[in-house]
């Protein structure tokens, strides 16, 4: 099938190389024309056979916003566009209302997988009506890993962002552990190889994961992180997760705690925000700050 794809950075560039690979065709714009095929968003409607799928990998926000107004002017009845960046789940209802008077269809989903995607696949939460989802569903299947799993409907629109968000903060709480026990290892005089204690950890053990994988390719880059600051930023998916319990009244602790420890890491130089500077890195290419 056809698709447009608006925002090819990190992540957009190596989707748009993805799909292309499963012989799909993609037209992609950027506000870089060195990464870009065509010059404008309407130049890239006018490219696409109707009915069209357009795929917005935009920053959150105001950006995201920008970009779906635009389309609603420039698309046509029975297009359908999928929302693929970290919007909050509540601005992807509005969106979905707005493009539906205009008789376009909205899905929004949560793409996980960072720089690694291209090869390995992206894990991806969609939500949406069936008939939008069903639009797209080349291109989920063409993104997502290999095997049975890594992609799911979530349920109606605004489900795929606030599952993405979900896992972005179970996500903070672990790398926080990781990161606590490095510290912890790397204090004592009795361990003397910690970046080994946690490549052993790698086969055997009930906490072996992707992220300890990532870890250790950290360490082996820089054994005990000297090169790093100890600040951590966070992307505002787990704000918005933490912001959600409160409404629903769930109790999450360990996601709150390793929010407000990022926080910590602006005011002091944290060994434990090395690690995770390191591993936000590693899985997503983020910005680390050097001392």
């Amino acid at each position: 099938m056809q698709l447009g794809l608006i925002g090819l950075g990190k992540m957009g560039g190596n989707m748009r190389e993805r799909i292309r690979r499963a012989g799909h065709t993609v037209v992609g714009y950027d506000r870089n024309p060195d990464l870009a095929d065509v010059a404008s968003l309407s130049e890239l409607v006018e490219r696409l056979d109707g009915p069209r799928v357009v795929w917005v990998m935009v920053p959150a926000g105001a950006a995201t916003q920008s970009v779906i107004d635009e389309l609603g002017e420039l698309l046509s009845p029975g297009d359908t566009v999928v929302d693929g960046g970290n919007s909050r789940w509540t601005d992807d209802e509005r969106h979905a209302r707005e493009l539906a008077e205009k008789g376009i269809g909205f899905v929004d989903c949560g793409v996980s997988g960072g720089v690694w995607g291209l090869e390995n696949g992206y894990a991806l939460m969609y939500g949406g009506d069936a008939e939008h989802v069903a639009r797209v569903q080349p291109i989920f299947d063409a993104l997502k890993p290999e095997g049975d799993f890594g992609s799911v409907h979530a349920g109606k629109v605004g489900a795929g962002h606030f599952a993405k968000m979900v896992h972005n903060g179970i996500e903070y709480a672990m790398m926080q552990a990781y990161a606590e026990g490095w510290e912890l290892l790397e204090k004592v005089d009795s361990v003397t190889d910690v970046r080994e204690v946690f490549r052993s950890w790698q086969e055997g053990t009930v906490i072996r994961s992707w992220l300890l994988d990532l870890a250790v390719n950290a360490l082996d880059e820089d054994e005990h992180l000297d090169k790093l600051r100890g600040y951590a930023e966070d992307s505002g998916e787990g704000r918005w997760t933490v912001e959600a319990a409160i409404d629903n009244a769930v109790p999450l602790p360990a996601i709150t705690a390793s929010l407000f420890a990022r926080f910590a890491s602006r005011q002091d130089d944290s060994p434990q925000m090395k690690m995770i500077a390191a591993l936000r890195n590693q899985f997503g290419g983020h910005a680390v700050e050097s001392k």
